[in-house]
Order: structure tokens, then sequence, then C-alpha cells
């Protein structure tokens, strides 16, 4: 008898921990709630027009001679020297802490 007590003791136990753990995960935080929010708000927020992908038009406003300006511009930027790093010794800056001014 105290063996068959000891058995269902032990199995309501299991049973109460299982049931306990199992309740944990069903109910999400407010943070949990909010996940991926802010990246959905920055996304549709740079879309200016939703229905751009419908039009099947060609792009137009800025023909072939002015693009191949704007090209020849953007690479002639790289082909200038870059400026000289300055000198790591040149922005030592001496703060004097405490007395002794003289």
């Amino acid at each position: 008898m105290k063996k068959r007590y000891m058995v269902l003791v032990g199995l309501a136990a299991m049973f109460l921990i299982v049931a306990g753990c199992g309740s944990l995960g069903t109910q999400l935080t407010r943070l949990e709630m909010d996940y991926g929010t802010s990246y959905n708000l920055a996304k549709f927020n740079q879309i200016v027009n939703p229905e751009a992908e419908k039009n099947l038009k060609p792009v137009t406003g800025l023909d072939g001679v002015a693009a191949q300006k704007v090209v020849q511009r953007y690479q002639k930027d790289f082909e200038k020297a870059a400026p000289e790093a300055a000198s790591p010794m040149s922005s030592i800056l001496n703060i004097n802490v405490g007395g002794g001014g003289q």
C-alpha cells in the first residue's frame, strides 16, 4: 500500500512539474510581441510608392550624354591623391592636473 501511495505521489508531482513548465512559454511578453516592429516601420517609411513594382515603363529623365558625364566625374574623384593623414604626434594634448603653475 505504501509503495502504491509513493508511486501516485511521484506521478502527481511529475504531472504538476510538467504542467507548470508547459504554461511558462505560452504567454509572450510585450518585448517579444514587438520583435521586428522597428525594422518593418523603417522599411515601410522608406518606400515612397508601394505600387512602383507594377509600373513597367522605362525610366526617363537623364539622357545618355548627361549620364556618361556623371559617371566620368564620379571616376575622376577617385583619381585624385588622398590627403595625407596627420601625424599621430600632432594631436597630443597636455593637461596638467594639480598645482604648481610657476
